[in-house]
C-alpha cells in the first residue's frame, strides 16, 4: 500500500507559477512510476505528466509541455511537479499518482495508487 499526499496547490494569477509536491509514504518508492493528472467538474481526469521509477524518462500532455515540469527525488519519496507560465485553463483539481511499475503510462487505468488532490486555481 501506497499513501500520497499532495501540496502546493493554491490561487495564482495568470503567467504565474507553482511547484506541486506529492510526498509518499507506504512501500519502496523507486519501485513506482509516478503522475499527475487533474480533473474539473463534469470532466474525466486528464493526463498531465508522468515519469518513470528513476527519473530518465517523463512525458506529458501536449497541452502543458514546456510550461510544466515533473520531477523526483527518490531519497525524500516526493515527486515534484513545476507548473510555470499558467493559464485559466489549467485550473483544476490535481491528483498526484502511482503505478506498480516502473515505467510511466499516460492512462488514469494504469494507476493504482490516488491522492486525495490539490485544487490550483489560476486567475486573469
Amino acid at each position: 500500500q501506497v499513501q500520497l499526499v499532495e501540496s502546493g496547490g493554491g490561487l495564482v494569477q495568470t503567467g504565474g507559477s507553482l511547484r506541486l509536491s506529492c510526498a509518499a509514504s507506504g512501500r519502496t518508492f523507486n519501485n513506482y512510476a509516478m503522475g499527475w493528472f487533474r480533473q474539473t467538474p463534469g470532466k474525466e481526469r486528464e493526463f498531465v505528466a508522468a515519469i518513470n521509477w528513476i527519473g530518465y524518462s517523463t512525458y506529458y500532455a501536449d497541452s502543458v509541455k514546456g510550461r510544466f515540469t515533473i520531477s523526483r527525488d527518490n531519497a525524500k519519496n516526493t515527486v515534484y511537479l513545476q507548473m510555470n507560465s499558467l493559464k485559466s485553463e489549467d485550473t483544476a483539481l490535481y491528483y498526484c499518482t502511482a503505478r506498480d511499475g516502473s515505467g510511466a503510462r499516460r492512462s488514469p487505468l494504469d494507476y493504482t495508487y490516488w491522492g486525495q488532490g490539490t485544487q490550483v486555481t489560476v486567475s486573469s
